[in-house]
């Protein structure tokens, strides 16, 4: 099975990245990478969370923490987690035991239970130095 999106669907990393847009209180993904622009089809995900990232940086901020919930019965999210966490870290540029994967499932309840899709929520803790 693969997921369909407008860029490679990666939800975690689409919920990360709206995460510390909205901590920014930027907007959200779609205001930067409109699905409605064909240059993001079939983007891949890490670079919009570098964006994000960027936006941290440019303001001297600092991404403390990360915490990614992935809501899913299909595929296991344990066997890639420590995969999936030292991704995020080298993207972000943080230590890995700042980044946080867990996974769930729906108890095969709505589109998530019956495998229809994968859902993902995310929280990012950041410093922004005072303006």
């Amino acid at each position: 099975k693969k997921l369909k999106g407008h860029s490679d669907a990666d939800v975690a990393l689409h919920a990360l990245t709206d995460a510390i847009l909205g901590a920014l209180c930027e907007g959200d993904i779609g205001t930067h990478f409109p699905p409605s622009d064909p240059q993001w089809k079939g983007a891949l995900s890490d670079q919009f969370l570098v964006f994000a990232k960027d936006r941290v940086l440019k303001r001297d901020g600092k991404i403390v923490h990360v915490d990614v919930t992935i809501i899913c019965e299909n595929p296991k999210i344990g066997p890639h987690r420590e995969i999936m966490v030292t991704r995020m870290a080298e993207i972000l540029n943080i230590q890995s035991s700042r980044v946080s994967i867990k996974a769930t499932t729906s108890e095969r309840l709505g589109f998530t239970g019956r495998e229809e899709g994968i859902a993902a929520h995310a929280v990012a803790t950041i410093l922004i130095p005072s303006e």
